[in-house]
């Protein structure tokens, strides 16, 4: 009877250890492993300048003067003439209103414009004082945030101005095994909008979602699932009934081996 007593603990343990939840750890667990999954790329929706975005906006000409005085917005002098600096390093703030305050121009509205359709803006409006100008636009604070269960929570500066749910996991280090794959959350700031979306790793419908590639200042959390929960618990009551529990199964497992000697 001792013996049947001690298989029956040895065959108990596991269960108590193994009750916690399942995760699906594997990304787009949908994908059969031999099927070739092919889909028209139709959500990199082109990013939009918004408000408090700061632009590297430059000048080229063939003209020295003319780019010391639109990209500093002071006239070049003969014995300067070799000067490279083509820029503020701060950059162009666009203001609330969605203006940007450049030399000659003034305010120039550049809000809700995609890069490209504010460089034709800005090229059509220098033409006015400058023959053949070329303006790149380029956006100096594209972040998003990944934090969570990853393996390296931060902020990161995109150059590139494109990134993807992936790749920003990617920067973040990954997931942690307690990650929730199939509810990470999007929170999402637009037109003075802030709103929140739910996405599911787990499936590959991701991959046409109009939120697979993210924006400026995304804030991308991985949420920790209840095992992490529990076990970052500091709940003192439930941390007193779980040692009594544990306690009062020791005292009558050695009771009943007392019984059974």
């Amino acid at each position: 009877m001792r013996k049947l007593l001690q298989r029956s603990i040895l065959f108990l343990l596991p269960l108590f250890v193994a009750c916690g939840p399942t995760r699906n750890l594997v990304y787009f667990s949908d994908l059969k492993g031999n099927e070739n999954y092919k889909t028209t790329i139709e959500n990199n929706s082109e990013v939009r300048i918004q408000t408090n975005d700061l632009l590297s906006i430059r000048l080229t000409s063939l003209n020295p003067e003319s780019n010391a005085l639109f990209n500093r917005g002071v006239i070049q002098s003969s014995t300067n003439a070799l000067n490279t600096d083509t820029g503020p390093s701060e950059g162009y703030l666009v203001d609330k209103d969605g203006f940007v305050n450049y030399p000659v121009l003034g305010k120039v509205q550049l809000a809700g414009l995609t890069r490209e359709e504010a460089i034709s803006k800005m090229t059509t409006q220098i033409q006015q004082f400058v023959k053949s100008p070329i303006v790149t636009i380029q956006l100096l604070n594209f972040k998003i945030t990944v934090i969570g269960e990853v393996n390296k929570p931060s902020t990161f500066i995109v150059p590139a101005q494109r990134i993807n749910i992936l790749e920003a996991l990617g920067l973040a280090g990954d997931m942690t095994p307690y990650g929730k794959r199939e509810n990470i959350l999007l929170v999402r700031e637009k037109d003075g909008v802030r709103s929140t979306t739910r996405l599911n790793l787990n499936d590959k419908e991701l991959l046409n979602s109009p939120y697979f590639y993210l924006q400026q200042n995304d804030v991308v959390y991985i949420e920790p699932d209840r095992l992490k929960e529990v076990q970052a618990s500091t709940n003192t009551r439930t941390i007193t009934i779980t040692t009594m529990a544990i306690s009062i199964l020791v005292a009558l497992i050695f009771n009943f081996q007392n019984i059974f000697k």
